[in-house]
């Protein structure tokens, strides 16, 4: 029945609306909405980390260059001192490759300490937001807690709750069978005292066949009687007339 069909299809949309509609809960999205935030600056405090291990490990080879470089300048002084030319230029030579390296160092630990500065910054604006979030999240969830409670209790007072509804429902189903039923006796009395149900209308002529038989006796009885006094009567009197010739009376 395309009736039918278009009602179930309904009822079916409306079942799947209602699915799709408890299985968003702004609680349970704002959760995952603050844990992918959390889960995003944990990010970047392992970044920082990260940058910030880094930054230790070259500052480590700065001081051992450092140190080298000291170490070679002595050795080359010494050298120098006691007439080895050549020896105090080796020293000076490598004096000079460890200073290169300890510039580039220098560059490279520079360049982290910005980045950390950055990350740190990002981190603070983000733990900021993180955290106004937080408070948003909790006057949202109980603002709809409370919200969801009133209408629980509204449905409950008002009887338009899913459980309400179908109590609703049944009663009106009850309600309306008895009113049927109320029409239905006020109907039979009505014919009742209408006279539509006595037992001479239900027989028709309102005589059982007993009666119908003493009455045709007696009908039959009074046709016998007159006809035999019509004979009587005629059998008394004259003859009738001759009818003359042509089948015309006079």
């Amino acid at each position: 029945m395309p009736g039918m069909g278009g009602r179930m299809s309904t009822v079916i949309k409306a079942k799947i609306n209602k699915l799709l509609d408890r299985a968003e809960d702004p609680s349970e999205t704002l959760e995952y909405s603050y844990q992918k935030q959390m889960e995003l600056l944990q990010n970047v405090k392992k970044g920082i980390a990260d940058v910030v291990t880094s930054k230790k490990r070259l500052q480590l080879q700065q001081q051992k260059l450092e140190q080298q470089v000291v170490k070679l300048d002595t050795q080359a002084r010494q050298a120098l001192s006691q007439g080895r030319e050549d020896l105090a230029r080796t020293a000076l030579e490598r004096k000079q490759f460890a200073q290169t390296e300890l510039q580039s160092l220098d560059q490279q630990v520079a360049e982290l300490e910005t980045q950390q500065a950055q990350l740190i910054d990002k981190e603070q604006k983000l733990r900021t937001k993180l955290e106004q979030f937080r408070t948003k999240k909790e006057v949202i969830k109980a603002q709809y807690s409370a919200a969801e409670a009133q209408v629980k209790i509204s449905e409950a007072a008002t009887g338009v709750g899913e459980e309400m509804a179908d109590v609703g429902l049944a009663m009106q189903r009850a309600i309306d069978k008895t009113e049927n039923m109320r029409a239905r006796a006020g109907a039979m009395e009505e014919l009742e005292a209408s006279g539509a149900f006595d037992d001479n209308l239900a027989l028709g002529d309102g005589k059982d066949d007993l009666d119908r038989q003493l009455h045709e006796l007696s009908s039959g009885a009074a046709v016998d009687d007159e006809l035999a006094k019509m004979k009587a009567e005629l059998g008394s009197g004259s003859a009738p007339a001759q009818l003359p010739e042509g089948g015309q009376s006079a």
